[in-house]
């Protein structure tokens, strides 16, 4: 399938269901957010962080494969890799300082210093192109065990280290800028289960990772049923999850499955698996991929459709009353913001194209000699 449309198709997804969160959470009544679309909206918005880092990690393991495959040294797959999560990471930080300067004086200073989803994707890529560069073997296919065996592992680890860093472990020696890294403190001398430090997150992106480099193993030669068996292991973590849920074995002083207990992370990296081996399915045999997707097209252009949207929604520049608007109205302005978003994606793609092309060769902007 051109592009590997079902990530492109699941990062649409995630993008759908953070505008459909975002909008009604800023512009509903107060008195409308305990009605069920409000509530049904909210559970629909748990899933598009770990669906992008969950693709972070896939999409790093797809880069990683090809880079080996061409004889590319490991120190420089590492440099790229890594320099790319800098990148996304300096990003971050752009767009909390852009919000803090468009916010300016109902916004604190410290919302520059917050942990959010751009940040810990930077993050996340960076420790994954350590982890790849640790785990390099003479053959790609040694590499590619080594890595895998090795993101889980790394997964596993920081979902059963969250619990005691959020609670009876918390680093309270370190400055409270970096402790918000590890268990999302930032000024609130707690961890805010809103915020998206490293621990738990980060094991988002290490499932995905893992999950994209058995995409290249032997076990996915008969891609349809790797992909199915991919669903069947994602209803077994959701099970497992649940009976040890009931387990009246406690390891943890302070439980709570809800928000630091590996066991919430385990089902929902089962929801992941269920949603990719879903998408896989609908994007082969289903209509994903008859004439033009729109979900397939934002998926494209995740990140500028993320960074635009959020400005129209609860910046300065909302275009709707915030906590002001009737659930019809609120509909409205999301389909609004739907629209807009894939404008703006659509002309972002045409752009790129056009640059492309012009740089081809025989092209009369590439012929023309360098001054």
């Amino acid at each position: 399938m051109k592009r590997l449309a079902y990530i492109d198709w699941m990062r649409g997804l995630a993008c759908l269901l953070m505008f459909q969160t975002h909008c009604y959470d800023s512009w509903l009544r107060p008195e409308l957010r305990e009605t069920h679309l409000y509530k049904l909206s909210q559970l629909g918005g748990t899933l598009p962080a770990p669906l992008f880092i969950f693709l972070a990690g896939v999409s790093f393991a797809l880069v990683t494969e090809k880079l080996r495959q061409k004889g590319i040294a490991r120190n420089a797959i590492a440099r790229q890799t890594i320099l790319r999560g800098a990148e996304i990471f300096g990003l971050g930080i752009l767009f909390r300082i852009q919000e803090y300067a468009l916010g300016y004086k109902w916004v604190p200073w410290t919302d520059m210093l917050r942990v959010d989803v751009l940040n810990i994707l930077g993050v996340s890529m960076m420790l994954m192109g350590v982890l790849c560069w640790l785990t390099s073997a003479p053959t790609i296919s040694a590499a590619r065990w080594r890595s895998t065996l090795a993101a889980v592992i790394t997964a596993a680890v920081i979902g059963l280290l969250t619990p005691p860093l959020w609670t009876t472990w918390r680093p309270r020696f370190l400055p409270w800028p970096i402790e918000t890294y590890i268990n999302g403190t930032h000024t609130y001398n707690q961890p805010q289960h809103w915020l998206f430090p490293i621990f738990p997150w980060c094991a988002f992106a290490f499932a995905g990772l893992a999950v994209g480099f058995l995409v290249f193993s032997d076990l996915a030669r008969r891609e349809a049923e790797f992909f199915g068996w991919l669903g069947v292991a994602g209803i077994g973590a959701i099970a497992l999850s649940v009976l040890f849920d009931a387990s009246p074995i406690r390891v943890y002083a302070i439980y709570d499955y809800w928000h630091s207990n590996p066991d919430f992370l385990l089902a929902r990296c089962g929801v992941l698996l269920i949603i990719l081996s879903l998408t896989y399915a609908w994007c082969r045999w289903g209509f994903a991929q008859k004439g033009f997707s729109p979900v397939i097209q934002l998926g494209q252009t995740s990140l500028l459709v993320y960074w635009v949207h959020i400005e129209f929604v609860y910046g300065r520049f909302s275009f709707l009353p915030k906590r002001g608007c009737s659930i019809p109205k609120a509909t409205f302005g999301l389909c609004v913001i739907f629209l807009a978003m894939l404008g703006l994606s659509l002309l972002r793609t045409r752009f790129k194209k056009r640059s492309v092309k012009a740089l081809q060769p025989g092209s009369p902007v590439a012929a023309e000699p360098a001054t």
